[in-house]
C-alpha cells in the first residue's frame, strides 16, 4: 500500500513510501481510508515542536474516514462496508483524561498516523460515520470537531442563552461557532479577515470583530457584553492572546486553552485569581465524545466547512497552504 512518513523532522522530508497492507488480528478491522483532514498540530509535527522525541518513520496525521474492508476474529462492532473514523487517542474510550490513554493518539510519533492506505485498529478505536455525511466531511471530525465540542459542551456545558467567543477561523473555532449556534447561544467571533468575518456572519456568528483593525479587541467584546464579559472562550492562540481573553470573560467565567497559534509572553495570572476564572486545557476528547457529538451532528444535519481540497498526492501543498493561513475551516486530502 501507498503511505506517507517522515524520516527525520521537516517539510520536506515527508515522502512517498510503500509498506505491506496490514492484516486484521483477532479483535481489529482494517479500514480503507477515502479522506484525510489536516490539523496545527500536524505543522508542528513536522517542525519537530510537537513530539521532539518521535519514532521514525512515522506516518502523520491524526483524522481520516473510511469504510471497514476487513474485520478479525471476536470483532463485534464493524462488518465490511461500515463507513468509520478512527478516534485521536486509541486508548481514551471514556473516563477522565490520563496520560496513559494521551500516548495513543495517531500521527503524533507514538501511532502511526491516517496518512495511509490502509490501517488496522482495535474494533474499539472506531466510530461510525454520521449517514448524510461524505468521507470528506467526516475526516474534518477526529480531532477539531471532538475538541469543539468537548470544551463547550463537556466542560463548558454550554446552554441556550450563553455567549462564547472564538478566535480566528481554522478547524476549532468554525465548529465551535456551530456547536455555539447548535445550542442556542450567541457568538463573538474574531478574525483579521474582513472576508473571513463574512464567513462567519453566515455561519451565524452573532457579532464580529477584526483583530486587526481593532487591536484591543477585548475592550469592544466587553463592550459588546454590556461591561460583563462573555462566559467562555474558546482559546486557540496561546500566549498571545490569553490576556486579552482574560481580560474578556466574565466573573467566574471559563477560558478552554486549546491552541498555540499566537506567539507572545508577560502574562499576568492575577486577573484569574481576582475574577475567579478557569483555564481548563482542552486535548480532543473521548470515544464517547465523539459518538454523542456525531448523534447531535446527525439530529441537527451538521455540515462540516471545507476550505479546500487536495489529492492524496498533494501532502506536502495541504500542509503549506495550512502553514500560509488562508483556510477558513478544515483542509481535507481526497484518497
Amino acid at each position: 500500500m501507498k503511505t506517507y512518513e517522515y524520516r527525520q523532522f521537516g517539510l520536506e522530508n515527508l515522502v512517498l513510501a510503500e509498506r505491506d497492507k496490514p492484516q486484521a488480528a483477532a479483535g481489529q478491522a482494517v479500514v480503507k481510508f477515502r479522506a484525510a483532514s489536516l490539523n496545527y498540530r500536524d505543522l508542528l509535527f513536522a517542525k519537530g515542536v510537537y513530539n521532539p522525541r518521535a519514532r521514525f518513520p512515522a506516518v502523520p496525521l491524526s483524522d481520516g474516514a473510511g469504510e471497514v474492508v476487513a474485520a478479525g476474529d471476536k470483532v463485534t462492532r464493524w462488518k465490511v462496508g461500515d463507513r468509520v473514523c478512527p478516534i485521536f487517542m486509541q486508548g481514551w474510550i471514556d473516563g477522565e483524561r490520563s496520560l496513559e490513554k494521551a500516548r495513543t493518539s495517531l500521527g503524533g510519533g507514538e501511532l502511526d498516523g491516517v496518512l495511509r492506505e490502509y490501517g488496522a485498529f482495535d474494533e474499539s478505536g472506531l466510530v461510525r460515520i454520521p449517514d448524510h455525511l461524505s468521507f470528506e466531511e467526516a475526516a474534518t471530525l477526529p480531532c477539531a470537531a471532538v475538541t469543539a465540542w468537548d470544551a463547550l459542551v463537556c466542560v463548558a456545558k454550554l446552554k441556550a442563552g450563553d455567549t462564547i467567543l472564538t478566535l480566528g477561523t481554522g478547524g476549532v473555532s468554525v465548529f465551535a461557532i456551530q456547536f455555539a449556534k447548535m445550542h442556542g447561544a450567541r457568538v463573538i467571533a474574531t478574525s483579521s479577515s474582513d472576508e473571513k468575518l463574512e464567513e462567519v456572519r453566515e455561519l451565524g456568528a452573532d457579532e464580529i470583530i477584526n483583530y486587526k483593525k481593532t487591536p484591543d479587541w477585548d475592550h469592544e467584546v466587553l463592550r459588546m457584553t454590556d461591561g460583563t464579559g462573555v462566559d467562555c472562550v474558546v482559546e486557540v492562540g496561546g500566549a498571545g492572546t490569553l490576556a486579552k481573553s482574560v481580560a474578556a470573560t466574565r466573573m467566574g467565567g471559563l477560558i478552554c486553552v486549546i491552541g498555540v497559534l499566537a506567539s507572545g509572553g508577560g502574562f499576568n495570572p492575577v486577573q484569574i485569581l481576582m475574577r475567579g476564572l478557569c483555564l481548563q486545557g482542552i486535548f480532543v476528547g473521548s470515544r464517547r465524545m465523539f459518538e454523542d457529538m456525531n448523534r447531535a451532528i446527525a439530529v441537527n444535519r451538521l455540515r462540516p466547512v471545507i476550505s479546500k481540497t487536495f489529492n492524496f498526492d498533494q501532502a506536502r501543498e495541504a500542509l503549506a497552504y495550512m502553514e500560509s493561513g488562508s483556510h477558513f475551516g478544515k483542509i481535507v486530502l481526497n484518497f
